[in-house]
């Protein structure tokens, strides 16, 4: 039986300014910062009340993973904003949607009351893109 999920991966096309990004800007902590192979190296990162849960911050490069149509399909798709990655919760919305602001995240939406609750976009540095909702939109939908 699967009891949880571990790792998740979001494709980067550079760690150095994803490290840059999600460490100093979304606030979350690093997890593993190892070296694996040329040029690039194994970095996990968390946001701070989930620990138990490793986003791998992956290098999108021509090698053994990816042949070099497909990794230039990736990148593509990543710089044009067309994989969106994941819900992010946070307590206050509109305090976090300020903090993030004037830390320089590009937001594509504020926040906005939708029919399911407030939700906010934002996107990385690599284009990847993300809703931010608040813990409140999610406690009410499991009643």
């Amino acid at each position: 039986m699967i009891t949880r999920l571990s790792h998740t991966t979001i494709y980067v096309l550079n760690q150095d300014s994803a490290y840059d990004f999600y460490i100093n800007k979304l606030g979350f902590k690093v997890v593993d910062d190892l070296p694996m192979g040329k040029d690039t190296r194994w970095l996990t990162v968390s946001p701070p009340e989930q620990p138990n849960l490793e986003i791998t911050l992956f290098p999108i490069t021509v090698g053994k993973m990816f042949p070099e149509e497909t990794a230039k399909t990736i990148i593509d798709l990543v710089k044009n904003g067309k994989f969106g990655s994941g819900v992010f919760e946070c307590t206050d919305i509109y305090a976090t949607y300020e903090e993030l602001k004037a830390k320089g995240v590009e937001f594509t939406k504020a926040p906005k009351e939708e029919f399911y609750g407030i939700e906010a976009q934002f996107k990385d540095d690599s284009g990847n893109w993300f809703s931010l909702q608040p813990k409140s939109n999610f406690e009410s939908s499991k009643k």
